[in-house]
């Protein structure tokens, strides 16, 4: 039975992220804060700007980070809010 449940547990931790549902909120997120990062601690880091996150009930302030690429001549794209028809949705910053 154990290992029943491993497999199955490797099985769905192995599905694309496209399988993955938008959450839409119905709320316009509020305007970006400005933020002032500072020097860039090492070079080739990126500065992961700060966002709004939505918990159920509110947006939330995430401050922003100095974040190091995974590999050489990655690039870090910021997250942001989109709109459709079905209201706001968070699409997660990523590494290029």
């Amino acid at each position: 039975m154990k290992k029943l449940l491993l497999v199955a547990t490797a099985a769905l931790l192995s599905l694309p992220p496209a399988f993955a549902q938008r959450v839409y909120v119905q709320v316009e997120p509020p305007h970006v804060l400005v933020e002032h990062p500072g020097p860039r601690p090492h070079p080739g880091w990126y500065w992961r700007a700060g966002y709004h996150r939505w918990d159920g009930h509110a947006y939330i302030w995430v401050p922003g980070e100095w974040i190091g690429p995974p590999r050489p001549h990655a690039v870090w794209v910021d997250g942001h809010w989109a709109h459709e028809h079905g209201g706001w949705y968070w699409v997660e910053g990523h590494w290029r």
